[in-house]
């Protein structure tokens, strides 16, 4: 009887650390995970660690999601311009079903860029994805079209899609929807008249759009944060930083600049928002949470441009800021006093973004190695791995599994 129940306790207590992954960037959006037994270690060539690989239809670079025993993520068919999302078992890969969402002309693009980079984000009944949707055929960069977003079930059935707003870039289109209480908020920011939305989860209906002042092309995703009590939807885009009221879309507060254009996600440390932008200057900030209106002045606690850091998305843990510098180079910054700790080349380039968990850092490059390094003041290196096909995708953790999207497969990573 013993023996049963303190089998029956480990097993809770595993249980306890276990994290569905249902957005982008995580249950935080911030790139943490909980979990405390994800792997260090594995190869493609080997099958070391490999537990299941699965071929995607089509091409992409949105990362997958994972609630309850269900993966989702995007993908085009070039061929038959089909933009679909696909439902994979959480536990064999096998393709459970998968869907077009709409078909529509090709939309001219940045070459990092993809024609699904968006990140769809789930709750344990259903799945909201967002793409960009144009009548014009040119293939030109920058031509007009229209956000969209579309409501699925976790088996498949379509439940609406609707229209958002207009959006022309000339990068192309990634958005990745964020759920809160019973909203979607999308960021529009674009080369028109940009704005910041949110939709009726039930319904799919406008429940407020906020104008965006500089009306300038960026790909941040808002980081909800309980700020003095009540969520805050903070991001930067549109040559700003701000934090929003995610229920009403009032502006609460604002930081000008520091730069133009935005990819990476900020990150909050429960004291302080950090971010790393951009083009044409590069920058890495720490932001002070609080205050209303123009905070340019007051809240910035420390404000660096060492590290060229503008589509990758940090983590912060264990007091420390690690960056993966767009050129292949990690950073370490002590996020108190902004002072670089260390600095070393892991790779060519990096698209992804970093997670962390377990007191590691996982930085993945474009060519498909992932450095597992402690997040400590020392540059230590647990382990290189390789899956020897490229990655421009950010990795998902759950449930001690390691989940990464390569140009070709979906790859699932853990202790048989």
């Amino acid at each position: 009887m013993r023996i049963g129940f303190l089998l029956a306790m480990m097993f809770a207590g595993s249980l306890c650390h276990a994290e569905d992954w249902p957005q982008w960037r995580g249950p935080r959006g911030d790139g943490t995970s909980r979990e405390t037994s994800v792997p260090v270690q594995w190869d493609a060539a080997t099958g070391n660690n490999i537990l299941w690989k699965t071929p995607v239809t089509g091409s992409g670079y949105s990362s997958p999601i994972l609630s309850g025993d269900s993966i989702f993520l995007t993908s085009c068919d070039e061929t038959t311009h089909a933009r679909l999302l696909h439902c994979l078992d959480r536990a064999s890969g096998q393709t459970k079903w998968t869907r077009e969402v709409i078909a529509a002309p090709l939309e001219g693009m940045h070459k990092l860029n993809s024609h699904a980079s968006g990140t769809p984000a789930a709750d344990d009944q259903h799945v909201y994805v967002t793409f960009f949707q144009t009548d014009d055929t040119s293939g030109e960069r920058g031509q007009p079209g229209e956000m969209i977003v579309a409501k699925y079930d976790h088996q498949g059935n379509q439940d609406w899609l609707v229209t958002v707003g207009s959006f022309s870039s000339i990068h192309g289109y990634c958005t990745s929807p964020v759920l809160f209480e019973d909203l979607i908020l999308v960021n529009g920011d674009h080369d028109g008249e940009s704005y910041l939305a949110a939709l009726n989860q039930s319904t799919g209906a406008l429940v407020w759009k906020t104008p965006r002042l500089h009306q300038t092309r960026s790909y941040a995703t808002p980081l909800l944060c309980e700020i003095d009590g009540a969520v805050q939807a903070v991001m930067t885009g549109s040559k700003r930083v701000a934090g929003f009221d995610p229920r009403t879309g009032k502006r609460l507060w604002w930081i000008e600049g520091p730069t133009e254009q935005f990819v990476a996600s900020m990150v909050y440390d429960n004291e302080n928002f950090y971010l790393t932008a951009g083009f044409p200057t590069y920058h890495v900030m720490s932001i002070r949470p609080g205050g209303n209106g123009d905070v340019t002045e007051s809240h910035v606690n420390w404000h660096v441009t060492e590290a060229q850091s503008y589509v990758p998305s940090p983590v912060v843990t264990n007091g420390l800021l690690f960056i993966a510098d767009d050129r292949g180079i990690a950073h370490c910054f002590d996020s108190q006093t902004g002072e670089r700790v260390w600095r070393e080349r892991l790779g060519r380039h990096f698209s992804a973004s970093l997670v962390t968990a377990n007191g590691l850092v996982y930085f993945t490059t474009d060519d498909g190695e992932t450095i597992v390094m402690k997040a400590s003041r020392q540059p230590e290196i647990v382990h290189k791995n390789s899956l020897g096909e490229s990655v421009f995708a950010s990795p998902a953790i759950s449930d001690g599994k390691l989940y990464i999207r390569t140009r070709e497969h979906l790859v699932c990573i853990g202790s048989p």
